[in-house]
């Protein structure tokens, strides 16, 4: 099969292909027109790429009705342009914000493609949307660090009893699986956003111990900040360069964790894929200080402007947890991901609670100061990829 009509098989742009073969797309648009003169150690591996996604495609979502809570968001894109073109039957996006939507779906004009308007907070308001739902996606969250410092009620609302609605409403709908978002920051968490991930894994966790055979898989993924989405820091630097002003930092030496939005929802399809009951995922990534980000952006956008250190701001760590070294005890390392397996003793586990175990050993945590960490280059590469910089990657709020 040509690369062509491999391509059409997909049922996407010479843009989107590229995207998912890892090539610019004058390298994928030449190789297209040329098979013969291309590189053709490099032609099989697009080649390759391309069957993938298409049996990935074909196999996980085919005929199937996903549902994505929060789907307005730079998540909720992502994953309609990953599978909206594909033989999926129908998305359903569930939210509260009924602009976001209109604009939604005039930007999309596609059948597949539903809105549900509801609150997550209020059972009733979304029950009715799971109706005939194969999977769901959680993404809907209250993610603002300084917002859920402020309220952490609101967070509590949201982030925790909204979750368990969700989970209600897939249980009582017979939804196969549903895939929950949670954040690094949900490991040793120091703010409110970070506490109401945690407690939502928790219960998301319990209740999965609750479910009998045959009743809705509940899994966990957890992941570092999404570069360039709603709420990131790098729409608010190019917005200080933009009007003049120097790049606002509050620790240089501060580490976070980079990922895209394709990398975000590769963790969660590997999740869908391979998660059982009450399985957390996690998805090794890259990380940078947050002075190399600054310097990868100024450089990029050929500013002249500069830096400015304005201290580390109330609820902000030095660097983010993806695994606990407690959790890493339990932990499965699955080459690009960790799976992290529910812990399933019930109350009667004297061994452990009162006797001890003294075998336990702590591991090392997996976090952005330990991992592997970008420079300048590094960085501004990734940073590449994202439409921000000129990338295909498409970002939304």
């Amino acid at each position: 099969m040509t690369l062509k009509e491999l391509r059409k098989k997909c049922n996407l742009t010479q843009k989107e292909a590229s995207v998912i073969a890892g090539t610019s797309l004058r390298t994928f648009v030449s190789y297209e027109n040329d098979e013969i003169n291309a590189d053709q150690l490099k032609l099989e591996r697009i080649k390759q790429k391309l069957e993938e996604y298409a049996s990935n495609t074909t196999s996980i979502l085919k005929d199937k009705v996903l549902l994505i809570t929060g789907g307005t968001g730079s998540f909720g894109h992502a994953v309609v342009d990953r599978f909206l073109k594909a033989d999926i039957k129908e998305i359903r996006i569930l939210s509260r914000d009924e602009k976001k939507q209109d604009d939604m779906r005039k930007a999309y004009n596609n059948e597949k493609l539903k809105f549900y308007i509801g609150d997550i907070r209020n059972l009733d308001s979304i029950i009715d949307a799971f109706k005939g739902v194969d999977y769901v996606f959680s993404a809907a969250a209250l993610k603002q660090v300084p917002s859920c410092e402020f309220y952490p009620m609101e967070a509590v609302r949201t982030n925790v009893l909204g979750s368990d609605n969700v989970i209600t409403a897939c249980v009582r709908n017979g939804v196969k699986k549903a895939i929950f978002l949670s954040t690094d920051k949900a490991a040793y968490p120091i703010n409110a956003m970070g506490i109401s991930k945690a407690l939502m894994e928790k219960n998301v966790i319990a209740r999965s111990r609750q479910l009998l055979p045959g009743d809705t898989v509940l899994c966990l993924t957890r992941y570092g900040n999404v570069m360039a989405s709603r709420g990131s820091v790098i729409p608010l630097f190019l917005n200080q360069i933009k009007e003049g002003r120097p790049i606002t930092i509050t620790n240089p030496d501060m580490t976070r964790f980079m990922m895209t939005l394709d990398d975000a929802v590769d963790l969660v399809l590997y999740a869908f894929e391979h998660g059982e009951q009450g399985d957390l995922f996690v998805q090794k990534a890259p990380a940078a200080t947050i002075d190399t980000l600054a310097k990868a952006v100024i450089s990029l956008t050929n500013s002249k402007t500069g830096i400015s250190y304005i201290g580390t701001r109330h609820g902000e760590k030095l660097y983010e947890t993806l695994v606990t070294q407690e959790e890493m005890l339990k932990s499965i390392d699955m080459g690009q991901f960790f799976c992290v397996k529910a812990d399933n003793r019930d109350l009667n586990y004297d061994k452990y609670f009162s006797k001890g175990n003294e075998k336990l050993n702590l591991g090392e945590s997996y976090t952005s100061h330990n991992t592997d960490r970008l420079d300048v280059e590094g960085m501004k590469n990734l940073l590449k990829k994202l439409e921000l910089f000129g990338g295909p990657v498409r970002q939304h709020d």
